[in-house]
């Protein structure tokens, strides 16, 4: 079904759209009860009849696109449309004269949330498996094969999220630019070379103060992080660019060096960067 796989891609790539459903039909109508189109602000997918009956409602969608732009979940409101398919009825895209009555269901796509986890070991993980009970979308990134296998990952086989799996031997830094926009990206590799690489690739995706990531985080020591600015210095970034990056990782308040524990920290102080509580703006400490 064409509708139904392009709103699967406006899902993963973060782009909001409109479900447009013909949901009933009285007298004559180009298409039954059931039939749907997606809208986004520049492409449709499948058709609900075409002619004067379409137009209105990409028009009415792609209005709805534009009074909420970053829709959310909870900000999408359904709307309902009726439209008279005779010719004495008042048409904006053309006279259309089936003779029939429909009636039409918008209901804007929600924009869900969506993070990379760079680094697929013991907190990389536990992190995983608490994210994967969130309606977001989830890529896994590791160098490593074993770390991607499906015994490994068996924990997410339930998984509310949507799970993207990227097994890049070499270079994995080429997959933040694959990110959908808004990605929040959490880089914990085995490798502190591999760690660097990715923080360099991450902040290069920055132009004017813009990038596609909502948020980079790193974990590690503050002996770590030292390191890793001075590199990054010599790499040509400048102080406010490596502000950007946020190390350590998760909720200031929450301690503990174990896994679950440093998952349990870093998932609540991503929950809360969903929510965009403007409360929450101090830098978070692990």
């Amino acid at each position: 079904m064409e509708w139904l796989k392009a709103v699967q891609r406006l899902r993963e790539q973060r782009i909001p759209g409109v479900l447009v459903t013909l949901t009933s039909v009285r007298g004559h109508s180009p298409r039954e009860a059931g039939a749907k189109m997606v809208v986004s602000a520049e492409h449709t997918w499948a058709t609900v009849g075409g002619g004067n009956l379409e137009a209105v409602a990409i028009e009415r969608a792609r209005a709805m696109l534009t009074d909420h732009p970053d829709r959310l979940e909870e900000e999408a409101v359904p709307e309902m449309m009726q439209l008279s398919l005779s010719d004495k009825a008042p048409y904006q895209h053309g006279v259309q004269c089936c003779g029939g009555e429909v009636e039409l269901l918008l209901e804007p796509l929600p924009v869900v949330p969506s993070v990379a986890i760079f680094g697929m070991g013991h907190v990389g993980l536990e992190l995983a498996r608490i994210l994967a009970r969130h309606d977001l979308e989830l890529h896994l990134v590791d160098s490593r094969a074993a770390q991607l296998s499906a015994e490994h990952l068996h924990g997410l086989d339930d998984a509310v999220a949507g799970i993207h799996v990227h097994q890049v031997p070499v270079l994995p830094e080429l997959v933040i630019s694959e990110l959908p926009q808004g990605t929040h990206v959490l880089v914990m590799t085995h490798d502190h070379a591999e760690d660097a690489a990715l923080c360099d690739a991450a902040l290069r995706t920055f132009t004017a103060d813009a990038s596609h990531l909502a948020s980079i985080g790193l974990i590690g020591s503050s002996a770590k992080w030292s390191r890793f600015r001075a590199k990054l210095a010599d790499e040509g970034h400048t102080p406010e660019a490596i502000a950007r990056i946020t190390t350590p990782i998760g909720l200031p308040d929450l301690g503990g060096k174990e896994p679950a524990t440093i998952a349990v920290s870093v998932a609540a102080r991503l929950l809360q960067l969903f929510a965009g509580d403007p409360a929450q703006t101090e830098q978070p400490s692990r």
